[in-house]
């Protein structure tokens, strides 16, 4: 069943954790704890990843503050309602984790530590828009399945051709995506002159394949 559900939404990450490890939540007798990991991107800035793992995963572990961890999992959605509306929380649930205590084996993995491959369909039409600098984007929010008739909805950023090509897809229209996670700072308006800053989640892509069913034609575009 996990290998079947790893063949349509895969999650290889290495940071080091940046916030203590907490309890979250229970399910059928199963604890379930979160912390924060820090990735760092080619350009020297840094992606902070929330991470979901069950207690059975870190049983014996020393996971503490500033220890490096390599983790295997999936990017999962689910909504959480805050005054009344619904809000979509993403976060990266672990299958499988190292720690890593080697410096070697710890730069090693930081040679591509962020990595995603999600499998599945357009959900909302996605948004093609130019930056002022005329770079080309698109805003896509994709559906992937997994057990239990559940979906993740986890929205995506392409750039460039990619964004381009986007920009004429529909809803329904199944594809399949390699990329990165990566997280935002923005400010959201929480009174008349007040702002609140916050982080927004999604996946950066740099590889799209496009699966047409009825004729089964494929395209491949890449960055």
């Amino acid at each position: 069943m996990i290998s079947n559900m790893l063949e349509t939404n895969s999650v290889k990450t290495t940071g080091k954790i940046i916030s203590p490890i907490e309890f979250s939540h229970e399910i059928f007798g199963e604890g379930f704890h979160t912390f924060n990991i820090e990735v760092p991107r080619l350009s020297e800035t840094v992606d902070i990843l929330p991470v979901t793992i069950s207690e059975r995963l870190i049983v014996n572990m020393d996971l503490k503050e500033g220890a490096f961890v390599q983790i295997i999992g999936q990017l999962r959605s689910y909504n959480r309602y805050v005054d009344g509306t619904s809000k979509l929380v993403l976060t990266v649930f672990a299958r499988d984790i190292k720690l890593l205590e080697d410096e070697e084996e710890i730069q090693e993995n930081l040679k591509s530590p962020n990595e995603i491959f999600l499998d599945g369909y357009i959900c909302k039409k996605p948004v093609y828009r130019t930056t002022p600098f005329g770079r080309e984007i698109a805003d896509l929010l994709l559906a992937v399945n997994r057990a239990y008739n559940k979906s993740d909805y986890i929205p995506c950023i392409a750039w460039g051709r990619n964004a381009r090509f986007c920009s004429s897809i529909l809803i329904g229209d199944h594809i399949k995506v390699w990329g990165r996670i990566q997280s935002r700072e923005y400010q959201k308006k929480v009174g008349e002159n007040d702002y609140e800053t916050r982080v927004a989640y999604e996946v950066s892509i740099s590889k799209l394949e496009y699966i047409e069913n009825d004729n089964n034609r494929l395209v491949t575009q890449e960055e």
